[in-house]
C-alpha cells in the first residue's frame, strides 16, 4: 500500500466533509439558534485543516488511477472512523461526553439509529437536523457520495465504491463508476424529496418532515420526536413512512432501472426483490395476527403496526409506531427474526442482506438434494445465473464471521452489563445497524446508561456491520499491512 495515496484520498474526503458541515448553519439561522452556529463552524475548520494536513503529508498527490483493492478498503474504513470523529465535534458543544458524542455520530453515519439521548427537550432544532443529515449522508454511503462529486476519484472510485458496500455482487447501472454513483444519489434524492412532500401534506411539520425523510431513506431511524413516528398520532403518516422504509430497504440500482430507465420487468425478474416482498408481507401478516391475539388491538391497527414494524426492522431503520418493547414475546420474536435478515443488497439497509439469506436457503436445499443424489451436479442459481464458487465461498465466509462476531460481542456485553438481553439484542441491533432493541434499549429507551466499554464495543459493531465485515476481516491478515513508498 502507498501511504501517500491513502493520505491524499482521506484529505480530499475531509475537505469536502468540512464544507458539508456548514449545512446545519442554515437551520440555525432560520430557527434563530445562533448559539448552534459555533459547533458547526468549529467542525468545518477542524475537518478542512485535517484534510489539508493529510494532503500536505501525502505530497498533494492526485495519482489514484492505480489504487489497489487493499488501499481502497483501508481508505473506506479510515474514512468512516474519521468522519464519525468530525461528526461528533458539534455534539461536544451540547454537553455530550467524548464517548457519547462519538457513539451518537457513528450511530448516525452508519444509519444505526441507536441513541444515547434521554431528554429531547434539551437540544435544538439544529442538533436534530444534523443527526438526521448525518444519517442521510451515510445511507447511500460516504464514499459513494464523494465518488459522485469529486472528479479526482473518477478511476480510483471503483475500488472504494465496492469496498464500502462489498455485497456478493458488484452491480453497476452505468459503465462508469462515477456515473453509477451519481445515478444512485439521484434516485436517493428524488425519493427523499417525494417523501418530504407527502409527509408535509399529511400534516407533519416541515422541519420534522425533512428530518424524518432523511432518516427514512437512509434506513436510519433518528427522529426529532422523542416518541418516533408514534408521536405524530397519524395513520396516514405511518403508512407513508412504511412505504418509503420499504423502498429504502430495496436495491437502489434496481429502483433506478425501474423508475428512471423504465425497466419495470426487472422487478418481477429479480429473485432477491421477490423474496424481500414475500418476507415483508408474510411476516407482517404473522405479526398482525400475533398482535390481535395477544391484546386489545383492532385489525386495522394490527395491519398498520405489523407492516410498519416489520418494514422498520427488516430494513434496519428502527422507527417505532408503537413501543414494541411492551409487546408479547411472540410478537417480539417475529421482530427479532427479521432483525437477523436486513435489507436488500445495494440498499440503505444493513444486516446480513436478503440476497445472502436467499443464497443460504438455496444452499441448504442443494445440500439436501445432494444427500439423495450424491453424484448429481446441482449448481446454485440466482436470477437464472449460476453463482460462481468464489462468490459462494465469500457468502458462506461472511455468514460464519458475522455469527462469530455477533456471538463474541454478545458474550462480552452480557458479562459487562450482567444482562444477557442487552448483550444479545443490543449486539444484533448494532451490528445489523438497526438501532433500538428491547427493554432499556427499546424504541423509547436509550443506550446512554450503558457502560463506556459497552458503548465502545457497540461502536465497533456499528462500523464493522456497516462495512459488511469484508474490510475488517482483510485487516486481520498480516499481508494487508505492507506499505510501499
Amino acid at each position: 500500500m502507498k501511504p501517500a495515496a491513502i493520505l491524499n484520498a482521506l484529505g480530499l474526503v475531509l475537505v469536502a466533509l468540512g464544507l458539508i458541515m456548514l449545512t446545519p448553519i442554515s437551520v440555525a439561522l432560520l430557527a434563530r439558534e445562533y448559539a448552534s452556529i459555533v459547533p458547526f463552524v468549529t467542525a468545518c475548520a477542524v475537518s478542512m485543516a485535517l484534510g489539508l494536513l493529510f494532503q500536505w503529508r501525502g505530497g498533494f498527490c492526485r495519482d489514484f488511477d492505480n489504487l489497489k483493492r487493499a488501499e481502497g478498503m483501508l481508505i473506506v474504513s479510515l474514512a468512516w472512523v474519521v468522519t464519525g470523529g468530525i461528526g461528533a465535534i458539534p455534539y461536544l458543544f451540547f454537553d455530550l461526553g467524548p464517548i457519547d458524542a462519538y457513539f451518537e455520530s457513528i450511530s448516525g453515519f452508519t444509519t444505526t439509529g441507536a441513541t444515547i439521548l434521554k431528554d429531547f427537550a434539551l437540544y435544538s432544532k439544529t442538533f436534530f437536523f444534523w443527526r438526521s443529515l448525518s444519517q442521510w449522508l451515510g445511507g447511500m454511503g460516504i464514499i459513494v457520495l464523494f465518488v459522485a462529486i469529486l472528479p479526482q476519484f473518477a478511476v480510483a472510485g471503483r475500488q472504494m465504491f465496492f469496498a464500502e458496500a462489498p455485497g456478493p455482487t458488484e452491480e453497476k447501472v452505468t459503465p462508469r463508476i462515477t456515473h453509477t454513483a451519481k445515478a444512485l444519489w439521484m434516485i436517493y434524492m428524488l425519493l427523499t424529496a417525494l417523501e418530504i412532500g407527502l409527509l408535509y401534506l399529511a400534516g407533519m411539520p416541515l422541519f420534522d418532515a425533512v428530518c424524518n425523510s432523511f432518516s427514512t431513506m437512509a434506513a436510519g431511524g433518528f427522529s426529532p420526536h422523542p416518541q418516533s413516528i408514534m408521536g405524530y398520532q397519524s395513520s396516514v403518516i405511518t403508512w407513508i413512512v412504511t412505504l418509503f422504509m420499504f423502498l429504502a430497504g430495496g436495491n437502489f440500482a434496481l429502483q433506478y432501472r425501474v423508475f428512471v430507465q423504465g425497466k419495470v420487468r426487472d422487478l418481477a425478474n429479480n429473485e432477491e426483490f421477490r423474496f424481500y416482498v414475500a418476507i415483508v408481507v408474510l411476516m407482517s401478516l404473522f405479526l398482525c395476527v400475533a398482535l390481535v391475539r395477544s391484546g386489545p388491538v383492532s385489525l386495522n391497527d394490527g395491519l398498520r403496526d405489523g407492516f410498519f414494524q416489520i418494514a422498520s426492522i427488516i430494513t434496519t431503520t428502527g422507527f417505532a409506531s408503537v413501543d414494541f418493547a411492551l409487546w408479547a414475546v411472540s410478537a417480539q420474536t417475529l421482530l427479532f427474526t427479521v432483525m437477523l435478515i436486513g435489507g436488500c443488497a445495494g440498499s440503505a439497509g444493513g444486516g446480513v442482506k436478503v440476497v445472502r439469506v436467499l443464497f443460504g436457503v438455496k444452499y441448504l436445499k442443494r445440500e439436501i438434494a445432494q444427500v439423495v443424489h450424491p453424484k448429481a451436479v446441482l449448481p446454485i442459481k440466482m436470477d437464472r445465473v449460476t453463482v460462481p464458487d468464489d462468490i459462494q465461498r465469500q457468502i458462506l465466509g461472511f455468514l460464519m464471521f458475522y455469527l462469530a462476531l455477533m456471538t463474541l460481542s454478545a458474550l462480552a456485553v452480557s458479562m459487562i452489563e450482567s444482562n444477557a438481553a442487552i448483550g444479545i439484542v443490543g449486539t444484533a441491533a448494532t451490528i445489523g445497524n438497526i438501532g433500538p432493541g428491547y427493554g432499556a434499549i427499546g424504541p423509547m429507551g436509550s443506550f446512554g446508561d450503558l457502560s463506556d466499554l459497552t458503548k465502545i464495543i457497540f461502536i465497533v459493531d456499528m462500523v464493522v456491520g456497516r462495512l459488511e465485515l469484508i474490510p475488517f476481516l482483510a485487516m486481520l491478515h498480516p499481508d494487508f499491512w505492507v506499505f510501499k513508498r
